[in-house]
């Protein structure tokens, strides 16, 4: 017996040195039953992506984003390694397909797409705002560099911090919450598979997300729904995809157990093989757009302090002017007129159609002659040039103003 028994306890000391940090956590209550190193810092690797999903859901919400919008490929998004659906620059995406491409095939190029369209094509203003509204709802040791957790030794997050992100997501957006669980998802012909292993494989399983880089090693974000309870594990630091699979397994089952034996919430700090390095994340920027946050105008000093924010019924919003267009990035004199009407409706219709097929955010100007201009201003000569061809090639008549 005491053979057997040892047998056991090194099975799992070695499995324990197998990952960086864990947690289990109650969704619908904001508990942490048990954690692991929760608060250490790590590389969140494609975990990123919920934030970016985070986000882009934020833009459904508030009208800012459609389903069935299309946003445009930048040669930068196209380019994106090594994970990606392979969507060409110049070709366009539609947003629900966008979602699903980061949510079960990860791809960083559809992340940067997003990223692009939602935050004046600018990937590292998205970034500036994903820190910015992770400090908002709590998330105290994060930073982000990227929208997609490509490597990069200032963007950081812990157990803790992407629990308290997955949390936000199932509270604020519950409408798109089943994105997560899809298992397989056909694009163009060819059908991509969920990384997620317990979608298919533990009883109850619905989501979320996985992760991998080379310096991150594998991560898992797993929630399940068992006998009117919604748990989530955190897995970070994996040496592979078995250890992650199996440990976030391990600690659903833990945390289901612990609820039903009422025993008391452990936290542990253990060490582990190759801790991630450890650098100071850089320090929130200061955004040039206005944000609103409803719920707290401090950090959460404490997880439950952090999750009463985080999950508050209203989620925190930005305005539309934080949401311009990608081609709006590119300051400049110059300017791309989509034709000039009798009508503000015929030019309020004009924006929707520039809008769901170029994925540009035009205004309506009133000319001295009464009539209704549908312009986008500030251009470069480059980016009004683009924007004129995109428009022909989508049946828009158009000319580039100076």
């Amino acid at each position: 017996m005491f053979t057997i028994l040892s047998i056991i306890l090194a099975c799992t000391a070695a499995e324990s040195a197998q990952y960086r940090a864990a947690l289990v956590a109650d969704m619908d209550t904001g508990r942490v039953l048990y954690q692991e190193n929760a608060n250490e810092l790590n590389y969140p690797a494609s975990l990123t992506k919920i934030m970016t999903l985070y986000l882009t859901f934020d833009a459904l919400e508030h009208g800012r984003l459609a389903l069935n919008d299309y946003l445009i490929v930048s040669q930068a998004a196209a380019n994106a390694e090594p994970v990606k659906l392979g969507v060409p620059a110049g070709s366009k995406i539609r947003v629900e397909d966008a979602i699903k491409a980061l949510a079960v095939h990860s791809a960083n190029d559809v992340a940067r797409v997003l990223a692009e369209n939602l935050k004046g094509g600018q990937e590292e203003s998205f970034a500036d705002l994903m820190t910015r509204v992770a400090r908002e709802i709590g998330l105290t040791r994060t930073n982000f560099e990227n929208s997609s957790g490509l490597p990069n030794d200032d963007h950081m997050s812990t157990a803790r911090d992407i629990a308290l992100l997955s949390m936000a997501v199932y509270k604020h957006f519950p409408q798109y919450w089943h994105f997560f669980g899809i298992k397989s998802w056909t694009y163009n012909g060819k059908t991509y598979t969920n990384g997620n292993r317990l979608l298919g494989s533990y009883n109850g399983c619905d989501g979320m997300k996985t992760g991998y880089t080379k310096k991150s090693k594998y991560s898992l974000v797993a929630t399940a729904h068992r006998d009117n309870r919604h748990l989530m594990s955190v897995v970070l630091g994996a040496e592979n995809k078995d250890v992650r699979a199996n440990v976030a397994a391990q600690m659903l089952n833990r945390g289901f157990s612990m609820l039903n034996s009422g025993a008391t919430p452990v936290a542990v700090t253990k060490p582990v093989s190759q801790p991630a390095p450890q650098p100071t994340p850089a320090p929130a920027p200061q955004p040039t757009y206005t944000y609103n946050s409803p719920t707290q105008t401090a950090p959460a000093t404490t997880f439950n302090a952090a999750y009463n924010a985080a999950t508050s019924a209203a989620a925190p919003t930005y305005t539309a002017s934080s949401a311009a267009p990608v081609a709006n990035s590119m300051p400049g004199t110059a300017g791309v007129q989509f034709g000039a009407f009798s009508s503000r409706a015929s030019a309020e219709s004009q924006v929707r159609n520039v809008k769901n097929k170029l994925g540009v955010n035009a205004v309506i100007e009133t000319a001295s002659n009464g009539m209704f201009r549908v312009r986008v201003n500030g251009l470069s000569e480059t980016a009004a040039q683009q924007i004129r061809a995109s428009a022909a090639s989508n049946g828009i008549d158009s000319y580039v103003f100076h």
